[in-house]
Order: C-alpha cells, then structure tokens, then sequence
C-alpha cells in the first residue's frame, strides 16, 4: 500500500534524490513540501505548506532533507504530531539534539528510520553476510573528497564542522555492522582537513577510519576494508548500484506499516554519540 509523504527541505540533495524518488511511488506518494525558502519547493510540482504544521496535517510520513540543526528541531514536531519520520545522517547537529529527537520518537511510538544509504545496496548486504564467514577481526574504512572545496554540499554546516558529522555515520556504520557494536573511539587531525578514528568493537576488533572532504581533484570511492582469519572482504562505493533508495523507500513504507526498523532513530544517536565522543577529543 502507498504511505502519503511530506517532505521537509528543497535544497540540492532534495531536488536530487528526495523529491523524484518519493514521487515516483510505487510505494510512496510525494503530497506536499515545506521549506524556508518556498519558491525553491515550488518547482516539485506539489502543494508548498507555508506552516510546517500543514504539511504534518496532510500526511503520513515525513521525509527530512535540512541541515541537521534543523531536522532535530522539526523532527520533534513531526513526532509529536504521530507522524513516521524518514532521517538523514547525521540524526543532528549535535548530541543534546540527537537524544531530543531519538526522546520524542519513542514517547510518541512512531516509526523511524535512516538515510544511511550503503546499506540498503545489494552489494552492501552481500558484503556484510560474507564478512560474517571470515571471522572477523579488524578493517579500515576510507571516505576522500573535494566536497567542502566546492558545488552544492559545500553548506555552512559541512564547512564548519567538517568530514566527521557529514560522511563519518556511513564508514562508523559500516564498519560497527562488519565488526560488531563500536564502544570506543580515538581521534586524530582535524575535521575539516584529515580526521582519523580508531574504533574498538565488542567483539574485540579494532578498525580504522579515515574521512576527508577538502582534497582537490580526482579520489577514489569511498571503501569498506575487513580482515579475518578466514580472509578478507572488500567493498567500495562505486558497486552500491543505483536502486538504493528504491529499496529505502520499500522498506520505510513496511516501516510505517508494521513499525521496527534496525536503522531507526536509536540507532542514529548511537552513531551520533560516537561522533561527539570524537570531535570532542579534536576540539
């Protein structure tokens, strides 16, 4: 059945992805957009609220594509009105936030769940269930760009807190999900240079982390690295393919419908409380 959903923000990254995706069903229907900025919504060709509370009012579900600050902010409100909330990485700006918005989902008892996009790929899940046969014990992962350098991600949030907040969720994901629940984090460099994480995993593993968005000209796919005593498993961006949010979209209409999702609110302040941990020993 297809879920009636609001989308919050008209930026890049929802005229892009969000927008066409959630217009072209078949399991969810795009019914209106707020933002800040309405002439920018207006070009989605749905109703622009002028109150965000009229969008809540006209939907199921609600679809944020804002600056972190601003999702934990709205987020509250749009779990406070019973709405499913569809989250982006990171789940806020900061950890006070991150744990207001993961509050309010479970006092509402509304359903969650998370942009983190690596894993709903085929490739992702094909990757992970291999690892679970190496015994693993370690890995790295690595995430290079020129994305503050430029073009339509270099935001004012990205810039000043740099590659830790922005892409780090997706390698700490990927990397807890390999090799166990992360328990503890070091960090080194600067993030808005080179930042560095060496992760410690229940399982006894150890990882690392390298993230960087300010490298000039051409760099490799992000990658996913892990070693065991029965081999090694690689995985990098370019193989994630090109139906990821098709099948996001699939699973957060289940999501709405049935409630319960492994990427869910909880999930993204756990991410959340690992990169306070690390910006705060950089600060």
């Amino acid at each position: 059945m297809t879920i009636s959903v609001g989308l919050v923000g008209a930026g890049p990254w929802a005229e892009m992805v969000h927008a066409p995706m959630l217009a072209a069903g078949p399991h969810t229907r795009l019914t209106g957009v707020w933002a800040r900025r309405p002439e920018m919504a207006a070009r989605f060709g749905v109703p622009v609220y002028e109150r965000v509370e009229e969008l809540f009012d006209n939907c199921e579900a609600v679809a944020f594509s804002v600056p972190p600050a601003v999702q934990a902010e709205l987020g509250v409100l749009a779990a406070k009105a019973g709405k499913a909330l569809l989250l982006e990485k990171p789940l806020a700006a900061d950890l006070d936030g991150a744990r207001r918005l993961a509050d309010a989902v479970g006092e509402a008892g509304v359903a969650s769940q998370m942009v983190l996009t690596w894993r709903y790929s085929a490739a992702t899940r094909s990757f992970l269930a291999r690892v679970s046969a190496i015994e693993p014990f370690g890995g790295r992962a690595a995430n290079v760009s020129g994305s503050m350098l430029g073009g339509d991600f270099a935001t004012p949030w990205r810039l000043e807190r740099g590659a830790i907040l922005d892409v780090g969720p997706h390698m700490i994901d990927m990397l807890d999900a390999a090799l166990g629940r992360v328990t503890g984090v070091r960090a080194h460099g600067n993030p808005r240079g080179w930042a560095g994480l060496l992760l410690e995993h229940e399982t006894g593993a150890v990882s690392e982390a390298s993230l960087c968005m300010s490298v000039p000209g051409e760099t490799p796919p992000s990658s996913v690295d892990i070693y065991g005593r029965l081999g090694r498993e690689s995985i990098d961006g370019s193989r994630l393919g090109s139906d990821v949010f098709a099948v996001m979209l699939a699973e957060f209409a289940q999501t709405v419908r049935r409630g319960g999702h492994p990427l869910d609110a909880a999930h993204g302040l756990r991410l959340q409380e690992i990169i306070a941990a690390a910006e705060e020993q950089l600060a």
